[in-house]
């Protein structure tokens, strides 16, 4: 069903006097189907969004270049779809996938070429994480996990200079459950992929890499 989204964000950027520019607005709208699938054991949801954002702070062209001076009359628009997946294939074998196309770009500025892509934007990313616990035997309790996360390539700035490169990530996990305790161990980049995860300010400032393999342990007891 429709959707408002976003009313107002402060906005940073400053006009030719030094005040700050009136808040971005935002609106948009999501509509969506929900189906269940083999016996209600998955649901599927498939969704189409399209969100703009208005007010954004662009270059005031009538102000002297050393002022670094904003206007709010930029304008960005995001739409796409997205399909999630979640629900239980066989008794203790869970599964939760989901896949978006995003198109987000520029429709209006000063500075910077309508059309161009928003950066740190993929048009395509997906998600896949499964996990099996073993329900019988003497192996009931113990689960193994497993994931891929891949972000594609999207622009590195707002000028479409560059791109950051896509990226697919594996994780996985080792966990048991007994009565009212738990213990795991999630292995995350397990192949120790390198890549880049943060928006960049340039092609040399601002670069996050991420993170590479990691072990994380933990136990839990529930009273």
């Amino acid at each position: 069903m429709p959707a408002i989204l976003n009313p107002s964000l402060p906005n940073g950027g400053t006009d030719i006097v030094g005040d700050f520019l009136d808040p971005e607005a935002g609106e948009g709208f999501e509509v969506g189907v929900k189906t269940e699938l083999f016996d209600r054991r998955l649901i599927a949801t498939l969704a189409y969004f399209d969100i703009t954002r208005q007010n954004v702070a662009t270059l005031d062209p009538s102000a002297p270049a050393f002022l670094n001076a904003s206007v709010a009359t930029g304008e960005q628009r995001s739409q796409g779809v997205e399909l999630d997946i979640l629900g239980e294939i066989l008794p203790g074998w869970q599964i939760l996938a989901n896949y978006a196309y995003t198109d987000a770009r520029i429709t209006q500025d000063n500075q910077f070429a309508t059309g161009n892509g928003l950066a740190g934007i993929p048009e395509h990313s997906a998600n896949l994480w499964t996990t099996y616990t073993f329900q019988t035997g003497d192996l009931a309790g113990l689960g193994l996990g497993f994931g891929l996360n891949y972000v594609g390539d999207r622009p590195g700035d707002l000028n479409d200079s560059f791109q950051l490169d896509d990226y697919l990530v594996t994780n996985a996990a080792l966990f048991y459950e007994r009565d009212n305790w738990e213990m795991a161990l999630n292995f995350k980049n397990l192949f120790d992929t390198d890549y880049i995860q943060g928006t960049p300010i340039s092609r040399v400032r601002g670069i996050e890499p991420g993170e590479p393999f990691t072990i994380i342990g933990s136990f839990s007891i529930n009273f």
